[in-house]
């Protein structure tokens, strides 16, 4: 379980984030919407001591996020962030190799390398292994550097925006690949998505934040109401029945 107490964060004299209290159950995808500028990367980010706090304490796991050391809170937790600044001139597997550092200290054994070759494969990557990032598109350096926080084999998985920059086709892939990693792989997934149909449909729980708090928990069918993301995004939307369930329509 990951567990947010009075979790704050201020710039500039001002109140940006919180106070937020927020429990996400272990297990899982849990998906962060909302409208730009809410605070869900700053959430998140924070949640992956990326960022630090105000106030609050934040815990993954039992791990109080601020005091665990980095070495040990690096085998529970694995974040992505929404930009990532790798040198081009790695490839795949040099890349996905970075995931077992904790855990090697960068001298791979046989047993970190069969780690990094399942991750590649669990992302459809074993054609791709030795091409270089900068020979790669969007979506197959996205799933790249996936594969990297796979290999990294934490239970809970954190990811800004992964989706950023892909077209539909290769954010559906990118989502139905999540999905595998929290049913098949048994991780706890949460996510920041722009995207609320993406959320509604793959997400087992969606939190909505808005000007720095959590004003909306739970399951797709609660969330996804023309009453509570009209209210969320501040525009009209009218939820309709898809082939594969609700649909926000924007208007």
């Amino acid at each position: 379980m990951i567990t947010l107490s009075g979790v704050r964060k201020e710039y500039s004299g001002e109140v940006a984030i919180g106070p937020v209290d927020l429990r996400i159950p272990r297990g899982g995808v849990t998906a962060l919407v909302g409208p730009n500028g809410a605070g869900k990367s700053t959430l998140l980010t924070m949640t992956g001591r990326l960022l630090g706090l105000d106030a609050g304490v934040i815990e993954i796991a039992g791990h109080d996020v601020a005091r665990t050391p980095s070495k040990d809170l690096a085998k529970v937790v694995s974040v992505l962030r929404q930009e990532n600044h790798f040198v081009t001139r790695l490839t795949v597997r040099q890349l996905v190799a970075f995931g077992r550092f904790p855990h090697s200290r960068g001298r791979l054994t046989a047993a970190d390398e069969e780690v990094v070759s399942r991750a590649i494969d669990f992302l459809d990557l074993g054609g791709l292994e030795n091409r270089y990032l900068d020979q790669l598109s969007g979506g197959q350096r996205q799933r790249a550097y996936v594969a990297m926080v796979l290999s990294q084999e934490t239970e809970y998985v954190l990811l800004d925006e992964p989706l950023n920059n892909l077209d539909m086709r290769h954010s559906a892939q990118m989502m139905r690949h999540l999905r595998r990693v929290a049913e098949e792989l048994e991780r706890t997934v949460v996510v920041v998505l722009h995207d609320i149909n993406f959320a509604g449909h793959y997400a087992d729980r969606i939190c909505a934040v808005k000007d720095g708090a959590v004003v909306e928990f739970g399951t797709p069918e609660e969330i996804m109401t023309g009453e509570v993301l009209t209210r969320v995004f501040e525009t009209p939307v009218t939820v309709v029945d898809g082939p594969r369930g609700p649909l926000a329509v924007y208007y």
